[in-house]
């Protein structure tokens, strides 16, 4: 018996097992995404044993109306100079804490566009502040 001693060994990798793992997982995010993705309404959370706590001094409360207009600590201001004003804000301090109370009927997207600005204005904590159920 000869062998071929001109003939090599040859490593190739089997890519078919990755394919089919690959074209499963494609399918699942398929079918996964528009689930995750869908329009559902968001509404702020209605605290059940919520009593009265008043602000400390150096708590900063976000407001938000019917409207989409800001109010920064009672105050107005606009949307173009709310990052910057938080920045100026939270310099030199060790909290990063913003409150946030939105309006029921407000589109949560505008709750998630303020949210967003003030990231990048310094904030490093967002708290949502819940509304007092009506009293029966």
């Amino acid at each position: 018996m000869s062998t071929d001693r001109t003939q090599s060994v040859r490593a190739e990798p089997n890519v078919t097992p990755m394919i089919d793992v690959m074209l499963v997982l494609l399918i699942i995010f398929m079918v996964v995404a528009p689930i995750i993705v869908n329009n559902d309404v968001v509404q702020p959370p209605i605290a059940a044993n919520l009593r009265a706590h008043p602000e400390e001094h150096g708590d900063h409360t976000l407001a938000i109306d019917r409207e989409g207009r800001y109010l920064l600590d009672r105050a107005p201001i606009d949307a173009a100079s709310l990052g910057a004003r938080l920045d100026a804000m939270y310099a030199g301090r060790d909290d990063h804490v913003l409150f946030v109370r939105a309006d029921r009927a407000l589109d949560y997207a505008k709750v998630l566009d303020a949210i967003h600005v003030a990231g990048r204005g310094g904030v490093r904590m967002v708290g949502m502040i819940a509304e007092a159920p009506p009293r029966r």
